[in-house]
């Protein structure tokens, strides 16, 4: 290895691990250049480098310092070539985001929160995507502080989105809220869904038995609309993106957070995707899916009892 890139890892290495911070000013050229016994043009291609993928800051006549976001920016230096294997809930919005890493995320399977949850406490996956709402009132944190305690567990926030009753055109059947649900065929999603707790948790609110549903249990938001589009069921819980993709009606019932829940070890892998989910062209993608919200997307949580 070149003196060079040993330079542009060691660096990155010190700020991926938090022993530089952003706004700390390096050595100068020369020092680094003596440290490693080398030129100080071999220190000063190697800071550009990493100034170039927004790991360092620099300016003419001042010594080079540690850029915002340089943690998040070491580490896709460091672990570019490494695929984020993702498991858990589904949502037409992470095609979105997977076709943006070009690679780097692995769609493994869409099985719902739980079963995601499950996957990476077995290391059969990095991350789980999950909207899992507890009875305090939160979303997500408890369960995967639960499933992964041990494991330093994380959230990492895809986006806030929109789930509802989704109708035929012009709601034949007068559907007005959850109540109206009982009496209808419905599709719903698989035990263990987020989804399916929700309409569940709705449905007992409401005096109604979750276990008297009738209708088809489906594995997709997608296949929830489409149970509807082709009338063989009266109706269905789903994200309203669905509903806009096949022309169908929406009934509003809630906002929910949807995020992936992953262990620290599997910050690293995540880095690109983080980096991603803060773009601004992927969030107007995923906007315009409609029934989104992306303005916290990215935004990591580190989780404590």
């Amino acid at each position: 290895m070149t003196r060079y890139r040993e330079i542009c890892i060691d660096l990155a290495q010190r700020i991926s691990a938090g022993t530089l911070h952003p706004g700390d000013e390096l050595p100068g050229v020369r020092d680094i250049a003596q440290q490693w016994d080398t030129t100080a043009s071999t220190v000063s291609r190697a800071q550009r480098r990493l100034a170039d993928v927004g790991v360092l800051e620099l300016a003419e006549r001042r010594r080079a310092r540690v850029a915002p976001g340089a943690t998040l920016a070491a580490r896709r230096f460091l672990h570019g070539d490494l695929v984020f294997t993702l498991a858990g809930s589904d949502d037409p919005a992470l095609d979105l985001l997977a076709g943006a890493l070009h690679g780097k995320l692995k769609i493994a399977t869409r099985d719902g929160s739980v079963t995601g949850l499950a996957a990476v406490r077995q290391a059969r996956a990095d991350g789980a995507a999950i909207h899992l709402l507890h009875h305090t009132g939160v979303y997500n944190a408890p369960f995967a502080l639960g499933m992964l305690r041990g494991l330093d567990p994380h959230l990492i926030h895809l986006w806030r989105r929109e789930q509802g009753l989704i109708v035929l055109p012009g709601n034949p059947h007068r559907i007005t809220g959850i109540g109206d649900v009982a009496k209808r065929r419905v599709s719903t999603r698989h035990p263990g869904t987020g989804t399916r707790i929700l309409l569940d948790r709705l449905l007992l609110a409401a005096g109604h038995d979750p276990d008297s549903l009738r209708g088809p249990q489906v594995g997709t938001h997608l296949e929830v609309g489409l149970a509807v589009a082709t009338g063989t069921v009266d109706v269905g819980l789903g994200i309203r993106s669905a509903a806009t993709e096949l022309d169908l009606e929406f009934i509003p019932l809630t906002w929910e957070d949807f995020d992936i829940g992953l262990v620290g070890n599997a910050l690293d892998p995540a880095a690109h995707l983080i980096a991603a989910l803060q773009t601004p062209a992927l969030r107007e993608r995923i906007s315009a899916l409609g029934g989104y919200d992306t303005s916290r997307s990215g935004d990591v949580t580190k989780l404590s009892d």
